[in-house]
């Protein structure tokens, strides 16, 4: 019997993006987010989860159309790419649009309505069982991945870790802001692939050269030189360091654990009726902080979705209180460290110092 996997092909459909949902993706709305009470200084959210799935539809459709121009993707080829649960929808839908069928790498920790909607839009999910022993659950979807492109005659992978192309897909993001605001002093942006962050900077400091760009990590990531630990944040972090981390693009980096973006999502979501996931809840508590600290600057932090998805984890008291994430509000500043290494962290951390731990990531400049 022959192991190479056999993929069903989706059938004939119109795979313009211009006569499908595909339109839907961008022209996301900008929130003013005000400061604690509705007074003081605040700073603007630009809604990623207004798209169909989220901030990574831009980089999915980018990545399989430039793909597919090139000749590296050929008609009816098999899309494969590991996932913690965004750029998997994203990829669904671009499998829909150019008529792909999709295999995706996940772990356990995706939550089941991820896998539900995964597998509702066409999508074929396969979970990991055990960790990489040193680059854990990343690393171990990345080698299921691998195993998966050798099995599927003329699959492709994105790479989304490694691939320009995922930053050059957030040009038109950058310039929606661009549109909405005449301008920007500091960017906020969490940080996994590296993606959004670069490519919305690059296209910023075109017209702002002094833009601040402020990333922001989860505790237990290495990408900015802390060491991996197991996460419970999915979204943003890594255990790897993706190439497409503008490093030398970065002012500053703060490191976010799960109880402070827990209490930013809902109180965000209790005062303002927008709010997000992980990501989303990391990114906010750093802005709020930002604002007070520079309240004539102009700030400008992406949510990279909406709070659906999270219903059963960060909008859901027996999940956080299992966890011991309930009833613990962040300090009213972050803590300090000189360098990444300076010590291991464990709450809200900010460090100005900033470098690629790896020594191969790429520049955003």
């Amino acid at each position: 019997m022959s192991s190479q996997i056999t993929i069903a092909r989706r059938s004939s459909v119109p795979s313009s993006p211009y006569s499908s949902v595909g339109l839907a993706v961008g022209n996301t709305p900008l929130a003013y987010v005000p400061g604690p009470g509705g007074t003081g200084p605040g700073f603007w959210a630009k809604l990623e989860g207004f798209n169909p799935g989220g901030i990574k539809d831009r980089p999915a459709l980018h990545m399989i159309r430039r793909a597919r121009a090139r000749g590296e993707l050929r008609p009816g080829a098999t899309i494969v790419e590991s996932t913690s649960g965004t750029l998997g929808l994203g990829l669904a839908l671009a499998g829909i649009v150019y008529s792909h069928p999709v295999v995706l790498v996940a772990d356990p920790g995706m939550e089941p309505l991820m896998r539900h909607l995964l597998a509702s839009y066409g999508a074929r999910v396969e979970i990991v069982a055990e960790p990489h022993a040193t680059g854990g659950w990343q690393q171990a979807r990345r080698d299921h991945v691998a195993r998966l492109l050798r099995r599927i005659p003329g699959a492709w992978c994105p790479d989304q870790y490694n691939n320009p192309d995922n930053v050059g897909a957030y040009a038109g993001l950058a310039h929606e802001l661009l549109g909405q605001l005449p301008h920007i002093d500091v960017l906020v942006c969490s940080v996994g692939t590296g993606g959004h962050s670069a490519g919305i900077s690059k296209v910023l400091r075109q017209h702002f050269p002094d833009l601040e760009l402020v990333g922001v990590d989860t505790v237990g990531s290495t990408i900015f030189g802390q060491p991996a630990r197991p996460r419970l944040m999915r979204g943003l972090g890594s255990s790897i360091h993706p190439r497409n981390v503008a490093y030398d693009s970065f002012s500053e980096v703060h490191w976010v654990n799960a109880a402070e973006a827990v209490w930013t999502c809902r109180t965000l979501a209790a005062g303002h009726y927008v709010s997000g996931g992980w990501s989303t809840g990391a990114v906010a508590l750093v802005a709020r902080w930002l604002a007070t600290t520079r309240p004539a600057a102009t700030i400008v932090a992406v949510f990279p979705d909406g709070p659906w998805r999270y219903w059963d984890t960060v909008f859901d008291d027996g999940f956080c209180a299992a966890r011991g994430l309930l009833d613990a509000p962040p300090a009213d500043r972050p803590d300090e460290i000189t360098t990444p290494g300076e010590r291991e962290v464990a709450r809200w951390t900010r460090c100005t110092t900033v470098s690629d731990p790896s020594g191969t990531a790429g520049s955003g400049r």
